[in-house]
């Protein structure tokens, strides 16, 4: 039997027996037991296998979801690494992310307001709430980040955006579609939702950016701020943001 830590969290009121389900459902066919039995304080899913296949069914969990690395010295400099944000609090100069360090304690990545201005609004002194408002950098959004070096006195990794994260920025821009950003719901949930209202007519899509992060793609002329009060019903303990690449082109030229 292993015992792996998996780079997706679990928090609000979200059941660890539909994350086995998926598990299970990923599994099929292999000769192999998969079972959630732990969650860490800040919600990171530690799941043990067991089973003559454990080996493929470990392979195929880490291909799906990733594993974290649990421990400093798992980590390199200079690589990517998939987090979810920390809420930042009273701080207006940097965001914190949550990359799965957490033995023997908790260690993030900071960005510094900087380089989010350097990276997605063109170098435009904007504020930090401002930033994170427009790009929907709420605690446990999903974020792919580039870890620069580890500051000793501070106790955290320096980091940026990374080139594939600032990409999909990109891409969402130039889109000009807005989103619903779906913080704390799995999926089945979501496309639940999303057909009970009959808001399959608005959407062109649902983008699975975690476990429980997704992105509801409204169709041209859908205004993502307009399916909040009804999904929101169905959806009560999730955060919903709005991305609006109208309310950014202003602020990143680049990124249209």
């Amino acid at each position: 039997m292993q015992t792996v830590t998996l780079r997706e969290k679990l928090y609000g009121k979200s059941s660890p027996n539909l994350l086995e389900a998926q598990l299970r459902s990923l599994c099929e066919g292999l000769q192999t037991t998969v079972k959630v039995v732990e969650l860490t304080d800040r919600g990171w899913v530690r799941v043990n296998i067991s089973g003559e296949d454990e080996t493929t069914a470990s392979n195929l969990l880490k291909e799906k979801f990733d594993f974290a690395p649990i421990e400093l010295k798992n980590v390199e400099m200079r690589t990517v690494q998939k987090g979810k944000v920390v809420a930042f609090g009273k701080s207006s100069r940097k965001i914190y992310v949550d990359i799965g360090v957490f033995v023997p304690k908790p260690i993030d990545a900071s960005i510094l307001l900087p380089h989010l201005q350097a990276q997605l609004t063109d170098g435009k002194e904007l504020p930090l709430q401002q930033v994170a408002k427009l790009f929907c950098l709420a605690n446990n959004f999903p974020l792919g980040i580039l870890i620069k070096r580890f500051d000793n006195k501070q106790n955290r990794f320096v980091a940026e955006l990374s080139e594939k994260q600032t990409a999909l920025f990109s891409e969402w821009t130039c889109t000009n579609l807005e989103k619903l950003i779906i913080i704390g719901a799995f999926s089945e949930s979501v496309e639940k939702a999303v057909k009970m209202l009959g808001h399959l007519r608005d959407t062109a899509e649902i983008e699975s950016l975690g476990l429980l992060e997704h992105a509801v793609v409204c169709k041209l002329g859908t205004y993502a701020a307009g399916l909040i009060p009804t999904i929101g019903r169905l959806l009560p303990r999730a955060a919903l943001e709005v991305f609006s690449p109208k309310e950014i082109h202003p602020f990143a030229e680049t990124l249209s």
